[in-house]
């Protein structure tokens, strides 16, 4: 009679694919700008940090919009709540396209997108623990956050050739079609929960500011928001520079889009091994240790690489390792802050990666060398990783994912 209360649907896997695909558009949207940051300053007639702004008002409005971002997740559940973030996306992206020649309403079109972003963000393991068991929600995570990659991989390797095709404005017009294609799946396929829940471990959860609370009382997420805030906020500032951190190397806007597609499809593929091996032995805090060490040699060979394939090599090493731990640390997150809701540590996360972002893309930007190198900020970066590595040793295993194994065993 018991095991009635509790079901897992086929239908999961259509709800992670649109939930994907809208993952994938949003990072598109925001990394636009990132691999033609040279062109687009002398198309709009702007300054290189005011093009880099368009990816950074991301991490500034996310400051303020994450916690009531999460909270309506939480609230109002996927439909609603990511709903809401996805009409933004829909709205904001069609007038991206449609002004793309106006670096104002570019300007204004990105801050109403970064506004939508945490309600799409915040959200994957509040999905992943509606539609999934525990024992499938780091794969399920991975595969949200591999969307993500890929829609980063299509903004940083097709922007400079639709841009030169078809120009700025045309290539944010075709952007914003692609955009309005997903709001429109969102919708049609996107359930807000199963019928039946897919588990029994952890169906309670807490409300937003009691969660919150109970948050900062634990000691592993203090240890993890302090490696998220360094962590993303690498990620987001190779990101935005990524053409600017090698132009001074010698190398185009056209290898600047390959090494960032590069970059994320190592990312890509390191999600496909990373987090479904972490489910299978029922492991989170060996595979977080293992990708940030490993990830080490990728950081240092995008910081003083002058050969292009020894470049592309290392963005490859350090997507894979790097970005594969995301998904990970989401769940392990969610399952050490329990019973807080699953957006709430999530959002912790982000939010604290968003605010490093700003602080480390300002730092590259002031701390240039006379010729334009970012390499001395980037090893100020290399030293924050190792301190991360060091930290990762400091958290304990998950609870609950151990727990749910036994009791599988003893079915």
């Amino acid at each position: 009679m018991e095991e009635t209360n509790y079901n897992v649907y086929g239908y999961r896997w259509i709800v992670l694919f649109i939930y994907s695909v809208i993952q994938g558009v949003m990072q598109m949207l925001w990394i636009t700008f990132a691999p033609i940051t040279g062109d687009a300053a002398t198309f709009y007639n702007v300054a290189p940090l005011q093009i880099g702004f368009l990816a950074m008002s991301f991490m500034i409005v996310y400051i303020f919009v994450s916690f009531p971002a999460s909270w309506a997740i939480d609230t109002f559940g996927i439909r609603k709540g990511v709903g809401f973030g996805v009409i933004l996306t829909g709205i904001f992206g069609l007038t991206r396209g449609l002004f793309g020649n106006d670096y104002r309403f570019v300007t204004l079109s990105m801050i109403g997108l970064a506004i939508a972003q945490p309600f799409i963000l915040n959200s994957i393991t509040a999905l992943c623990a509606k539609w999934f068991p525990l024992h499938e929600r780091a794969t399920a995570a991975g595969i949200a956050v591999m969307a993500q990659f890929v829609g980063i991989v299509v903004g940083m390797a097709a922007t400079p050739f639709l841009s030169i095709k078809f120009g700025i404005p045309g290539m944010l017009r075709i952007y914003g079609t692609i955009t309005i294609v997903g709001v429109i799946c969102f919708f049609l396929f996107i359930k807000p929960a199963p019928p039946k829940p897919p588990g029994e471990v952890d169906t309670e959860r807490t409300l937003f500011l009691e969660g919150l609370k109970h948050i900062f009382k634990l000691k592993d997420m203090i240890l993890l928001i302090i490696m998220f805030f360094i962590g993303l906020g690498i990620f987001n500032a190779i990101t935005t520079w990524i053409e600017q951190m090698i132009a001074p190397r010698g190398f185009n806007i056209i290898q600047a889009g390959t090494l960032g597609a590069v970059l994320m499809i190592g990312g890509i593929v390191g999600c496909f091994v990373i987090p479904p091996l972490s489910d299978k032995l029922r492991k989170r805090r060996m595979f977080i240790i293992i990708c940030l060490i490993l990830s080490a040699p990728g950081l240092i060979g995008l910081t003083f690489s002058t050969g292009y394939w020894l470049l592309l090599l290392s963005g490859f090493f350090l997507g894979f390792f790097f970005m594969s731990a995301g998904p990970v640390i989401f769940q392990y997150a969610a399952e050490v802050s329990y019973p807080s809701p699953e957006a709430t540590s999530q959002g912790l996360l982000m939010l604290a990666g968003q605010i490093s972002g700003i602080i480390f893309i300002f730092g590259m930007d002031f701390f240039r060398s006379e010729s334009g190198s970012m390499s001395p900020f980037l090893i100020v970066l290399i030293i924050l990783s190792l301190i991360n590595i060091a930290l990762s040793f400091m958290i304990k295993e998950s609870s609950m994912i151990g727990a749910e194994y036994e009791k599988k065993k003893q079915r």
